[in-house]
C-alpha cells in the first residue's frame, strides 16, 4: 500500500486549523539562477511545499529544476502537471488533477488513462485533486490550453456544488485556481462556500499578489495558498506572505473555520 504522508499531513493541518504555503515554480519561467534565488529565500522564509509545473512546460528544465530542489531543500516537491508528459519520479508527489470545472474529457479522465501505468510504477504519492478554474478577469493560459470555460467568479453556489461532487467522487483535494497571471483572486465568498460544502483540504491559487489577498483567502477557509508569479516580479513578497501564514497559524482562534 502506497504511503500517504503528504495527504495525511494536509489532513492533520486542516484538523488543527493550521494553514500552509506552496510556491509554484514554472520550469518555463525559471533558470538555475532563478531557482537558487528562490531556494535562498525559502531558507530564510519557510514554505511548506514546492509545486512544480505549468500550463505549457515547453522547456526541458523541469527535471533539472526538481533535481536541484531535492538536492538543496527538504521542502516536499509536488508535481502540478498539465499533461502526462510532465510526470517525474524525482518528485515526492503529484497533484493528479481532474478538471471538474470543465467538460473537456481529456482533462477529466483522458490524460489520466495515459498516465496510469507510469504512476503505478513510480514512487510518487498520488493526490487525486478536483481542479476548478475560476474566472479571474481575463483568459489565462490554463483556460485556453484546456479549452474550458472557467466558473463564474460571482457564483459561489456553483463552485460549492462542483466541489461537493468532486468529493463525492472520491477526490481528496479541491484546488480553486484563477490561473497564472490572474487579474483577480478567488473571492472569499467562493472559498467560504466551498469550505462549507466539503471536508477535504482546499488549495487556493491565482492572483494572490498582496498580503491582504493572501490573508483573506486563509480567513475564508483555504488550507493551502499558492503563490508564484508575484515572487518572480518581487522576491521580497515571499517573506511577507510566509510571515502572514506563520502569524495566522500562531493565533488558533483565527485559524479555525
Amino acid at each position: 500500500m502506497r504511503l500517504t504522508r503528504l495527504h495525511d499531513a494536509l489532513q492533520d493541518r486542516r484538523h488543527r486549523g493550521q494553514k500552509a504555503l506552496a510556491v509554484l515554480l514554472d520550469p518555463d519561467n525559471l533558470d538555475e539562477a532563478g531557482t537558487r534565488r528562490i531556494l535562498e529565500l525559502t531558507a530564510t522564509h519557510p514554505v511548506d511545499y514546492f509545486f512544480v509545473g505549468g500550463s505549457l512546460v515547453t522547456t526541458r528544465h523541469q527535471a533539472a529544476l526538481i533535481r536541484l530542489l531535492k538536492s538543496t531543500s527538504s521542502v516536499p516537491v509536488v508535481l502540478f502537471p498539465s499533461n502526462s508528459l510532465h510526470i517525474d519520479s524525482q518528485a515526492d508527489g503529484i497533484l493528479l488533477l481532474s478538471l471538474i470545472s470543465g467538460r473537456n474529457p481529456d482533462f477529466l479522465i483522458g490524460q489520466h488513462v495515459v498516465a496510469a501505468p507510469l504512476l503505478r510504477e513510480s514512487p510518487l504519492e498520488i493526490l487525486p485533486t478536483g481542479y476548478m478554474l475560476v474566472d479571474s478577469g481575463r483568459q489565462t493560459t490554463a483556460s485556453y490550453m484546456s479549452g474550458t470555460t472557467p466558473l463564474p467568479h460571482d457564483k459561489p453556489a456553483i463552485a460549492a456544488c462542483t466541489a461537493m461532487a468532486g468529493e463525492q467522487l472520491g477526490l481528496r483535494l479541491i484546488y480553486l485556481d484563477g490561473g497564472s497571471g490572474a487579474l483577480h483572486p478567488i473571492s472569499p465568498a467562493m472559498i467560504r462556500a466551498v469550505r462549507q460544502a466539503v471536508e477535504v483540504p482546499i488549495v487556493v491559487g491565482g492572483g494572490l499578489n498582496t498580503v491582504e489577498k493572501a490573508h483573506a483567502a486563509l480567513l475564508a477557509g483555504a488550507d493551502v495558498i499558492v503563490v508564484g508569479n508575484q515572487i518572480e516580479h518581487d522576491p521580497d513578497f515571499l517573506g511577507a506572505v510566509s510571515q502572514t501564514v506563520r502569524a495566522f497559524n500562531a493565533v488558533p482562534s483565527a485559524s479555525l473555520n
